[in-house]
């Protein structure tokens, strides 16, 4: 099989991936579903927001408002009727096309209250009422005007206190208010909006309103679309009256302004009124007519005066009959929830495929990004699509895979070391892990025919040993175990593994899992296992001055080393399971290991056959021991004993 194929998923890793995901996004659909998403997606409407070029002001608009700086100059709230005539009188003087009052006026307040009368009944002038949630909150129109001269300024506000929509329409009960952003737009735009000339749709004087089939209001060409509960990323919001979602001009300067002082003064330009839309009303802090808003962020006073934001939803119609600037749009619920698992799928498909953290990390940034830029694109066509939902279903989509790939590596290794039966070097673990997918199969080692090197060691009269230590179970068992372990360090250190012990003996193999494909690799195999021998002729050499002093058996040891084919794989049932390795070589090394018993020649007798030594390049010093007849094979094993390291 490839290398690269080690490092694709496999089908039953891919369907674990999608139960997750399907997970994921079922828990996940349900708590967007019940709003638990909307204030994330209120937050990013916002941010996307403020990431837009400022437009600037509106040059339609003007605003005249009352400052603190006025409040101290004038000395009177609320302003009297004949200070609120003077301000009209001189706006009229200078022929503006339309007047909007931002401030209550249902009864008279001081002196000049027919002059004030005689201004509001201007045909360019619009009145506000309320109807408020309470009959505590109403503010009833003045007295005697029109209510086609009349605008309601109720704005719903948002569950995190921030006011992103805009009531066009509002029933009372009685009367369906317009909105007084609608009123003064439809005004200017009934007068010829004059000192203008709009760049989309049809001349001021042919835009009329009407309703469509679906009950929608249109003027000019542009309909606007009512805002349902659950349009963009809103999921529980009261979605009663006529509202839509309101596009905030700028932050700071969403039109021209005059303070009352200088009104009142005439220290202005003339021009400045003309042909303009006016709106009077107060931004003095004191006053306490401020609101949070989607600029609240940026803005040099996170609060936003109430009129100033009249001004941005005046500026939105007209932008939209006049100027052809969309209002904001949504997908249908079906595409929300598609585009969301869209995102889903790639986020569990990158991290089904990637197992380098590295290229995970990157992986994830990529998508993030990928998200957010093309949410930025659409959200500048105005269009309003979930961001936040997609952006969650990446982050804990890809944490759950993670998580799941973590358990299931380890729950694997587990699997695999106890396949093995032995701890195997750092070496081949590392190796090993890399090819996982492809060397567990249904939780066994699939057999595969491999060329390897079997190394077999004995110790010589051991029965006699334990005979004598038969006694002392502890001292004999603590003895052959410090053997062991001082065998089975030198094997992983020479990148082979522990397949067994047999009592006193042990059976390593060097060449597997991963099978040697090469000739330098199984050369590479066949000088590991000589080497290894000759590191625990020289341990034991330690080991039995050691011993000597602590009265314990000094021992000598056969070693028969063998290279060939062999068959490795689970073997057993689904009680028990144990990495076999068998054939014709490992029957040769272990009857290397037991043959000419009599040459123990030192304390460590290693023996290795000619299809060893012809691997060793000439490395290690050897000597000819002749032919060995091996049982089941006709032909003899030609034999020698390695003596050194050349």
């Amino acid at each position: 099989m490839p290398e690269g194929d080690s490092k694709k998923p496999n089908i039953k890793e891919l369907l674990a991936v999608a139960y997750i995901g399907v997970a994921v996004s079922i828990c996940l659909l349900a708590v967007r579903h019940m709003g638990g998403l909307q204030q994330l997606e209120l937050m990013a409407f916002d941010r996307l927001m403020q990431l837009r070029p400022d437009p600037g002001p509106d040059p339609r608009l003007l605003l005249v408002e009352v400052t603190e700086e006025d409040l101290d100059r004038w000395q009177e709230w609320p302003l009297s009727d004949g200070t609120l005539a003077r301000v009209l009188a001189t706006l009229q003087r200078h022929e503006p096309a339309a007047i909007g009052l931002d401030l209550a006026r249902n009864f008279a307040q001081g002196e000049g209250n027919e002059e004030l009368v005689a201004q509001m009944s201007e045909p360019n002038f619009i009145a506000i009422t309320s109807v408020g949630n309470r009959e505590s909150d109403r503010i009833p129109p003045p007295p005697g005007v029109p209510q086609q001269q009349v605008g309601s300024i109720d704005v719903p506000i948002d569950p995190d206190g921030a006011m992103r929509r805009h009531l066009l329409f509002n029933y009372d009960g009685e009367v369906n208010w317009h909105s007084l952003a609608l009123r003064l737009a439809r005004t200017y735009i009934k007068r010829g909006c004059p000192g203008y000339r709009p760049t989309a749709g049809v001349p001021c004087s042919e835009i009329s309103a009407k309703l469509t089939p679906e009950q929608e209001y249109q003027l000019g060409d542009v309909v606007f679309h009512k805002l349902k509960t659950n349009s963009g990323g809103y999921q529980t919001i009261s979605a009663g009256g006529y509202q839509i979602l309101t596009n905030y001009r700028s932050a700071n300067n969403a039109a021209r302004t005059i303070s009352l002082t200088n009104l009142l003064e005439e220290d202005f330009d003339p021009e400045w009124v003309k042909d303009k839309i006016v709106l009077v009303g107060v931004t003095a802090p004191s006053l306490q007519d401020l609101f949070f808003t989607p600029m609240s962020a940026i803005a040099e006073d996170p609060r936003m005066p109430g009129v100033v934001i009249q001004i941005q939803m005046t500026s939105q119609i007209l932008s939209a009959v006049l100027d052809g600037d969309r209002l904001f749009w949504y997908w249908p619920e079906w595409a929300e929830i598609a585009w969301i698992l869209a995102w889903a799928i790639a986020a569990c498909a990158l991290a089904a495929v990637s197992r380098n953290p590295l290229i995970l990390i990157i992986g994830i940034g990529v998508l993030l990004t990928l998200l957010w830029g093309s949410t930025f694109i659409l959200f500048l066509q105005q269009a309003w699509i979930p961001v936040a939902a997609p952006t969650i279903w990446i982050i804990l989509a890809m944490a759950g895979i993670v998580f799941y790939k973590e358990y299931q590596a380890e729950r694997q290794q587990q699997m695999v070391m106890r396949l093995l039966g032995q701890q195997t070097s750092p070496e081949i673990a590392d190796a090993l892990w890399e090819s996982r997918d492809r060397l567990l199969e249904s939780g066994r080692l699939p057999w595969q025919k491999v060329t390897a090197t079997l190394f077999f060691s004995d110790i010589k009269g051991f029965s006699t040993i334990s005979e004598e230590m038969q006694d002392v179970p502890e001292r004999l068992m603590g003895w052959l175990n410090e053997y062991l372990n001082a065998l089975s360090d030198e094997v992983l250190a020479h990148r082979g593994i522990v397949n067994k012990f047999l009592g006193d003996g042990m059976m390593a193999v060097f060449g597997v899992p991963i099978a040697s494909t090469t000739e330098a690799e199984i050369a590479a195999d066949a000088q590991m296992a000589v080497s290894c021998a000759l590191a625990i002729r020289d341990k034991l050499v330690t080991l039995n001055r050691d011993w000597k002093g602590r009265q314990l058996p000094a021992v000598q040891m056969r070693v028969g080393i063998f290279t060939g084919v062999a068959m490795v794989g689970s073997l057993g049932g689904k009680n028990r399971l144990e990495y076999a390795v068998i054939g014709d070589s490992a029957n040769t090394a272990s009857r290397l290991e037991s043959s000419f018993k009599d040459r123990q020649v030192d304390d460590c007798r290693i023996l290795i056959g000619k299809e060893t030594l012809q691997y060793l390049d000439g490395k290690f010093e050897v000597e000819d021991w002749g032919s060995l007849p091996v049982k089941g094979k006709k032909q003899c094993v030609e034999v020698y004993r390695v003596i050194g390291k050349c």
